[in-house]
């Protein structure tokens, strides 16, 4: 069934935001200081050349630029903007600020897919919104006004790329791998010339390598591959909620590796968040033998006689 396959494919996309939930551990205790624009180059640079190494496949005509767009939103600004934050804050919450996230992912949608809001997407977005606000608030913390904006323009830039993404696809003939390759690279160019205003530290520890390679295997090649798979083959909408995974994942890490606690609210936060992304899910297709718009998907016409969703 393809409800089904549905179901499969949003299980294996949420591993991406799972992994990136544990960005916020590896900036604090394995990064060096201060140092957002190296941490997002070295992340994403090195990562798309090893990927375009091996399929020997470039961007030609409008994807050179349009990899650019997506790049610099998927990649380069958004990792910027994250390390940012979570160099300015808590990690929890910096991951409940970039809830809003699923928010603007169905307003772009609405006017660029034609995606319809239901009340269904309205209840999810509330939902996972005051789950997150369960799971990661700390009354105590103090606020960055930098690192707020930071996770706020970070969330925007997560929005629209997931948005763009789905509304370009990529073009007829070319691969996942090198279609992520491409926006790697374009993510690390878009941030490399800034490093010379940053300046770079004056010593890497070995705890630093450890955390730039795991940002660059497991945080670029393996996450944005499932990432940018799950784009292609999920409603935006739906794979925008997958993100709220991301603190889910940093407050257990916290839980595991700092000696915090979870309390009572915070469970509650989790359940509410999984409840969220369910509704946010594809709704199988009923078995009227009557065409639709598929009412979270691309709003392309669907054949549901068989009750398979069959695209006629």
């Amino acid at each position: 069934m393809k409800s089904g396959n549905q179901l499969v494919t949003a299980g294996v996309t949420a591993l991406a935001p799972a992994i990136w939930g544990s960005t916020y551990l590896v900036t604090t205790e394995f990064l060096p200081p201060d140092r957002p624009l190296l941490a997002t180059t070295v992340r994403a640079l090195p990562a798309g050349l090893i990927l375009l190494a091996f399929v020997r496949t470039l961007p030609v005509g409008k994807w050179v630029w349009r990899s650019l767009v997506l790049g610099a939103l998927n990649i380069g600004a958004f990792n910027f903007l994250l390390f940012v934050a979570a160099y300015r804050l808590p990690g929890g919450v910096a991951a409940m600020i970039m809830a809003v996230q699923p928010m603007v992912v169905l307003v772009l949608a609405a006017l660029l897919i034609k995606d319809r809001i239901r009340p269904v997407h309205v209840v999810a977005c509330l939902l996972g919104a005051c789950g997150v606000v369960l799971l990661v608030f700390r009354g105590t913390a103090a606020l960055d006004f930098v690192g707020v904006l930071a996770a706020l323009a970070a969330a925007v830039s997560m929005a629209t790329g997931i948005t763009m993404t789905k509304h370009w696809g990529r073009p007829e003939g070319v691969g996942l791998v090198p279609f992520t390759g491409w926006q790697l690279v374009a993510g690390g160019l878009v941030t490399l010339p800034f490093l010379a205003i940053e300046g770079l530290p004056s010593s890497i520890s070995g705890t630093n390598v450890i955390g730039f390679v795991y940002l660059m295997s497991f945080g670029a090649v393996i996450s944005y591959l499932i990432w940018f798979r799950g784009i292609e083959r999920l409603p935006a909408f739906a794979v925008s909620f997958l993100a709220l995974g991301s603190p889910v994942v940093a407050t257990f890490l916290g839980f595991v590796f700092v000696d915090e606690r979870l309390s009572i609210p915070q469970v509650a936060g989790v359940v509410a968040i999984i409840v969220a992304v369910l509704l946010a899910q594809p709704r199988p297709p009923g078995r009227r033998g009557t065409r639709q718009r598929d009412p979270v998907g691309s709003g392309e016409p669907v054949h549901i006689a068989d009750g398979e969703g069959r695209r006629s």
